[in-house]
């Protein structure tokens, strides 16, 4: 159980990765269609990274609060 008071930021980080991860499926599912393996291969590459560096910063920011809950709990 979280605290009310960490539970709109912990519902707003969750739904951005939500996002994040959606856009980059739908992505990954257009590059799919592309005929040469070469260029499909880089841009999933460019794919992946972009992902995971736009994921980053919530990541971040969803260990900080989980830290932050755990001295609450303890």
């Amino acid at each position: 159980m979280y605290s009310p008071s960490f539970q709109p930021l912990l519902q707003s980080l969750l739904a951005t990765l939500a996002d994040l991860d959606f856009d980059y499926e739908q992505e990954r599912e257009k590059l799919n269609t592309s005929p040469d393996a070469n260029i499909k291969i880089r841009a999933l590459e460019k794919l992946k990274a972009r992902h995971y560096e736009r994921r980053q910063p919530y990541i971040q920011q969803l260990a900080i609060l989980q830290k932050r809950m755990m001295e609450l709990r303890a």
